[in-house]
């Protein structure tokens, strides 16, 4: 089954003094484009965690976030005591008739006068984080999952619409084969000379050999097999799909250029336009 490189995933956790949310979506990308923000404090765990991410997403622009929230009553910001001292006793120099409210008012503007207390990474917390990870991880498997059956649907949709304009266009090949003697008899018959008609019957055949569209067709229905094979396969990715799409084009052109027929060139022009259909689908593709 196909998998979509576009997705979405969210988990939560929450634990005694925080609550813990991790988000991560995805948008189609030719590599792994990852970008990762979590909290200072686990900085040190980001080479670890992106080696996760990329086990497990393997390709697509993808957005990771972290975000802690505490819930306790205590804060890790604390009033820096000396620093606010010493900026009241520096004031004071300058405001002798201010009172300590003020003085206490503009000290606390000052830099420097809040100390953040660095915490250290508790074992346990990163553990239970683990699973929240690995459950927002899952939660955007799912989503892309789910994601790759509705491209997998509308591949057999334009599959099976470029199957019917291909068959269209061969059943008007006798019509056109025909059009094509009749338009050179005519020509033949307007130069007014006289032909051998054996040699003309060679020619003819040469002719129409160079603009028979067989090859093609079998070729093609070749590779409408091939991708659909492909997609219900173990192994199905983007770029295999999209080299196969480069083929089926080929030899769509290929049709178009020998067609030399009105209605069959409109029907060509619909297969491109089902393929494009399709191309633009692949790019989305794990």
């Amino acid at each position: 089954m196909i998998q979509s490189m576009t997705g979405f995933g969210k988990a939560t956790l929450q634990l005694p003094t925080k609550k813990i949310t991790v988000e991560v979506k995805s948008l189609n990308s030719k590599g792994l484009d990852l970008n990762v923000r979590m909290p200072s404090l686990y900085r040190e765990m980001e080479l670890g965690l992106r080696n996760q991410i990329a086990l497990k997403l393997e390709r697509g622009k993808v957005d990771f976030s972290i975000f802690i929230e505490s819930t306790a009553e205590q804060t890790s910001t604390k009033v820096n005591v000396p620093i606010v001292k010493a900026y009241i006793n520096q004031l004071r120099e300058v405001y002798a008739d201010a009172d300590e409210t003020e003085l206490m008012k503009m000290a606390i503007r000052m830099p420097d006068t809040m100390k953040i207390e660095r915490d250290e990474i508790d074992e346990n917390d990163w553990v239970q984080i683990q699973t929240v990870i690995e459950e927002a991880l899952q939660n955007i498997l799912t989503f892309r999952r789910d994601e790759g059956m509705s491209l997998e649907k509308e591949f057999q949709l334009r599959i099976g619409n470029i199957r019917q304009y291909m068959t269209e266009a061969l059943a008007l090949d006798p019509e056109r084969v025909q059009a094509i003697k009749d338009r050179l008899q005519t020509a033949i018959s307007e130069l007014k000379v006289n032909v051998d008609e054996n040699r003309f019957e060679q020619e003819l055949i040469y002719y129409l050999e160079k603009l028979d569209i067989t090859e093609e067709k079998v070729r093609l229905t070749n590779h409408l097999d091939y991708f659909l094979e492909t997609i219900n396969g173990t192994e199905a990715n983007g770029r295999k799909l999209g080299f196969i799409t480069q083929e089926m084009g080929r030899e769509i052109n290929t049709m178009g250029s020998k067609s030399n027929h009105a209605q069959m060139q409109k029907l060509v022009v619909q297969m491109k336009d089902e393929l494009e259909k399709i191309k633009e689908q692949v790019l989305n593709v794990l």
